[in-house]
């Protein structure tokens, strides 16, 4: 349980009529809010989920004023889109870590990998620089030198795979018809497939894809904000996490 002396350290100075809107992505971010949620209650802070299904929508609802913060997404994400759409947003603390994975209901391992192989990969800027990576890292694919590589960056493809960037979201349901899916845990999660099956994941201890709370910047000083952020980073939440994602979930703060 939420322990005592943390409740009495959050004192909260906020309308019972207001609630604190919170964007996420359906899955693991999802539960985790749930959560949060109801611990947050417990010290009269309201607070609203509002759930999106792809990454584009919870950056565009933050920046236009429909939600007061979210938490969905990596800081290289968070980078990229700020810097190509002119967000005014930044990262204000971290939450977990999903391990992007490699899977597939074809083939017991990598070794399998056949000439002409397909993949699926997400199509977003960040993530599927990320899958990119992690496919080289299994030698299914040589690249130039980048911190975020894009398919016209593939140096070497000795097997000739055919690559595919679809939306993250979707990928898991491409797992019957191709021979390898490099995606999120948070879908897989969602997909109710074990993020145990995957046949390989990125370390953990060698990852900037930690995932972040972000908000405004005119709001980064905001007293119900930073009162949230403290209940998300309560031994409550860490120990909830654990025992729910059982480490397919990672705690990183």
């Amino acid at each position: 349980m939420f322990k005592l002396v943390q409740l009495i350290s959050i004192i909260l100075f906020v309308s019972k009529d207001y609630a604190l809107k919170v964007g996420v992505t359906t899955g693991p971010h999802t539960i985790i809010m749930e959560e949060v949620k109801a611990i947050a209650k417990l010290v009269e802070l309201d607070v609203e989920i509002v759930e999106f299904n792809d990454f584009i929508l919870p950056n565009a609802a933050l920046a236009s004023g429909d939600i007061d913060l979210n938490s969905y997404q990596h800081q290289p994400y968070l980078d990229e889109q700020v810097k190509s759409r002119g967000y005014k947003i930044i990262s204000l603390a971290k939450t977990i870590l999903l391990p992007m994975g490699i899977y597939s209901k074809k083939h017991k391992d990598l070794t399998e990998l056949k000439d002409g192989a397909t993949i699926t990969i997400p199509n977003d800027p960040t993530n599927g620089g990320r899958a990119l990576l992690l496919l080289k890292e299994v030698n299914f694919i040589d690249l130039k030198t980048s911190n975020n590589p894009t398919i016209l960056d593939i140096s070497a493809n000795p097997k000739k795979v055919k690559i595919i960037e679809i939306e993250a979201p979707q990928i898991p349901r491409t797992m019957q018809d191709v021979d390898y899916a490099v995606t999120n845990t948070d879908w897989i999660v969602l997909a109710k497939i074990n993020p145990e099956s995957a046949l390989i994941k990125e370390d953990p201890n060698n990852c900037p894809y930690t995932n972040v709370i972000a908000v405004r910047e005119t709001d980064k000083e905001r007293t119900d904000i930073k009162k949230f952020i403290e209940i998300y980073h309560s031994d409550h939440i860490k120990n909830f996490i654990n025992k729910e994602f059982k480490g397919a979930v990672i705690v990183a703060w």
